[in-house]
């Protein structure tokens, strides 16, 4: 039984990946279960490591950072392809607002992180592993640890440590928060509810009947419509005063008596309607020619060679006969304006005749099974871009030693603006849900698992020893932020109680509340709030570690 002995115990790669395993596996199975509706979910990976470690089931230091590393780099990396398509977006308009406030929480946790570090005397290295556990962020856990090794050469177990001390009432005590918001700011829920279903998504797209009564337009090539607003809008059918229909094309003219159907953003079709005529209601049938030989299909973009072209490019309406009208991505449909650029996985609506529509589905390629093809030059490609800019040493004034973004933010930067400009020089970056989240599970699971085996075995004796006030330091990080600012929010701007609970999960980068605040309501506005600042929040904590570690040393 010597073999089994040292399969547990002993060294190698067998007991490397069997104790990585055996890890993993136990932390995911422990993460299922519930307090009062409240799981740590995959962290329970970071305790179990933490426990093996401290009962002398250890990897080579070698080993463990390796893995550490890689399971980083692949969880940055799958997050920056997920929000990089929505992360310049999410700065606009009213999301500008929400990302302010996000950036409030990050400030206030990191000054009150810093306050206790002068205060009680505590390492800013370890102040630094529970500012992350409180906010439940791992990845500035991650560039923490990885800044430190690379400016000074040395790992500070007391980084993870302070981390896992921190997590558990990171996570509960931001739900409390957002309930005890509720008391304060003496929130009527009922009102709320009904004031979430009056707002509606502004960047959706909508369908609009518009009857033509501008005498100034009569007669003009819609193309040249097109350009007298700058406002985007497709008009997809024109419907005659004789009741013939017809699939309008650039070359269209419209004439006075004429109903176009229009399709655009909810906040622009006053200012449209008032450059054609005015609103009207048609039904549905009148859109049917008598021979009902017009269609709406969708198509999916699943040919290489399309990505990256416009619709304006690809001339669809004259060669084809078929128009445009909405694009979906990523469950957000689009004004199929002709500046926009598809991407590998678009599904197209478009309205023509049959015959017209395989033709244009036969161009685009229509073929769902293609998009089940992993695309691995991009992923590779990216980590290796990423890793280079995450070398690179930045000076800032004031700053003796030079700021890297590191295994951590050289990756997600890179994923973020290569999702998002990728399709612009024809490079292939869509990758499917299932795919994404299998590799930031991968990674994830091996971080933690390796963070918590090398942080074990002083755990104990660390927490037995004082490491029990960092409990304390953590919910005074974790709670007071998010009180101030979401006060703030709601005093100052009447945020909806929905959009502050997905705003305040967003800005912790904390999935269990995001999953609390979707349990509170039949809406998605949480989900959209915390969509809207998670890029730039994580962004942010990344920074905020490497910036608190430089200082620590310097």
């Amino acid at each position: 039984m010597n073999w089994l002995v040292d399969l547990f115990m002993g060294s190698g790669v067998a007991h490397s990946i069997m104790l990585l395993a055996v890890t993993i596996a136990a932390g995911i199975q422990l993460g299922k279960l519930k307090i009062a509706n409240i799981s740590l979910g995959i962290t329970w990976i970071l305790f179990v490591g933490i426990i093996l470690s401290h009962f002398g089931m250890r990897i080579d230091g070698s080993v463990l950072h390796f893995a550490k590393e890689l399971g980083l780099i692949l969880f940055v990396y799958s997050i920056g392809l997920q929000v990089g398509p929505g992360f310049f977006e999410s700065l606009k308009k009213g999301g500008l607002r929400l990302n302010l406030l996000a950036t409030m929480v990050v400030v206030l946790g990191v000054s009150i992180t810093y306050a206790l570090h002068i205060i009680t005397g505590t390492d800013l290295t370890t102040m630094v592993g529970i500012l992350s556990g409180a906010v439940t962020n791992t990845p500035g856990l991650g560039a923490a640890q990885q800044t430190l090794n690379d400016i000074a050469g040395q790992n500070d177990p007391t980084i993870a440590m302070g981390y896992a001390v921190a997590y558990p009432l990171g996570v509960i005590g931001i739900i409390l928060s957002t309930l005890s918001l509720k008391k304060i700011c003496r929130i009527n829920m009922t009102t709320e509810a009904e004031q979430a279903a009056r707002i509606e998504p502004k960047s959706i797209a909508i369908t609009t009947n518009i009857l033509i009564e501008n005498k100034s337009i009569s007669g003009r090539h819609i193309e040249d419509i097109n350009s007298l607003t700058d406002n985007k809008f497709v008009i997809s059918r024109i419907l005659h005063a004789d009741g013939k229909v017809e699939i309008a094309t650039n070359k269209s003219h419209l004439k006075i008596g004429d109903t176009v159907r229009v399709i655009t953003e909810k906040t622009n079709i006053d200012s449209i309607s008032l450059l054609l005529g005015k609103v009207c209601n048609v039904d549905n049938s009148a859109w049917e020619t008598i021979e009902h030989d017009l269609l709406s299909r969708r198509i999916v973009v699943t040919k290489t060679n399309i990505n990256g072209h416009t619709i304006g490019n690809l001339d669809i309406r004259a060669l084809y006969g078929v128009n445009i009208t909405r694009v979906t991505r990523a469950g957000i449909e689009l004004v199929a304006s002709p500046n926009l650029h598809l991407q590998l996985g678009d599904r197209l609506t478009a309205v023509g005749k049959e015959d017209d529509i395989k033709k244009l589905a036969d161009l685009l390629g229509n073929s769902l099974k293609r998009l089940d093809h992993p695309n691995l030059i991009p992923i590779f490609l990216g980590i290796f871009i990423g890793i280079v800019v995450g070398s690179i040493p930045f000076m800032f004034p004031g700053i003796p030693q030079p700021v890297k973004l590191g295994l951590a933010g050289g990756p997600l930067i890179i994923a973020i603006l290569i999702s998002r400009f990728g399709p612009y020089y024809k490079m292939v970056t869509f990758t499917t849900t299932s795919a994404n989240m299998m590799i930031r599970e991968i990674g994830i699971s091996l971080f933690l698992a390796a963070v918590g085996l090398g942080a074990g075995e002083g755990f104990v004796n660390t927490v037995c020893g004082g490491g029990y006030w960092w409990v304390l330091y953590g919910i005074v990080i974790t709670i007071l932020p998010i009180l101030i600012v979401g006060i703030f929010a709601r005093l100052r701007y009447k945020m909806n109680y929905y959009t502050l609970m997905g705003l305040l999960a967003g800005s912790t980068t904390d999935p269990p509340a995001l999953a609390f605040a979707n349990s509170q309501s039949n809406n998605d506005m949480a989900s959209v709030a915390y969509a809207t600042v998670y890029p730039l929040t994580m962004f942010l904590r990344v920074l905020t570690a490497q910036l608190l570690i430089i200082f620590s040393i310097s």
